[in-house]
């Protein structure tokens, strides 16, 4: 369990969180589609079974191999949906400042809502093509898990909806369990650069009765 860590302000934990709202269940899947490593989706999916925003569900897979399947919960659901609420919000005020030609009030929006650009392009909350203009607008430079998302287009669509199209199956199974067996096929969907950015943390113990400390 990590420490200090509010999930309000980690974008990581919320990119996972969606993963698995879409029916990603297991820790490869959510790997490939979101480019973070591993250990670090490992470390994300222990966080949110501790808050009860996921439950963990152990099945046995091919050859009684041992296979972990992951499912976002009632509270999980509700606290994802207020933070995509949100951030379409924030789209909406960038497309605004966008349209009008502000680039002062849009360069000042871009830099307090930067790191949270991922989650809206893995979502499908804003659009791939406008987010290459914003940015070309803006002159800025794309970081490596923008980069990442917008040169192969990233597997997601406008809609949110992953693409499996380039997926895999799955011969893998993580050092936790949450592998899947060698007949499941990936629901690989877009993804970012494994560079990831500091989305700060959590207090593993902030889950008090249903709410949340932010």
């Amino acid at each position: 369990m990590s420490d200090e860590v509010n999930i309000g302000h980690s974008p990581n934990h919320f990119i996972v969180l969606d993963a698995i709202s879409r029916g990603i269940n297991n820790i490869d899947k959510i790997s490939r589609v979101s480019k973070l490593s591993k250990d670090e989706v490992e470390q994300i999916v222990k966080d949110l079974v501790f808050q009860r925003l996921v439950i963990r569900n152990e099945k046995r897979g091919f050859l009684g191999r041992k296979k972990i399947e992951l499912k976002i919960t009632e509270t999980g659901s509700s606290l994802l949906d207020n933070k995509k609420n949100e951030l379409q919000e924030n789209v909406q005020k960038m497309q605004q400042y966008y349209n009008s030609g502000d680039k002062s009030q849009l360069d000042s929006f871009m830099v307090s809502n930067r790191a949270w650009m991922p989650m809206m392009l893995f979502t499908g909350l804003m659009d791939i093509l406008f987010f290459t203009s914003m940015m070309s607008l803006l002159g800025l430079a794309l970081n490596p898990m923008e980069s990442s998302f917008s040169d192969a287009g990233a597997n997601v669509d406008n809609s949110g909806n992953v693409d499996d199209t380039t997926a895999g199956t799955d011969t893998t199974s993580d050092s936790s369990g949450a592998g899947a067996d060698s007949q499941d096929s990936g629901n690989d969907g877009g993804g970012f650069d494994g560079g990831g950015f500091d989305g700060g943390g959590f207090d593993g113990g902030g889950f008090d009765g249903g709410g949340f400390g932010f």
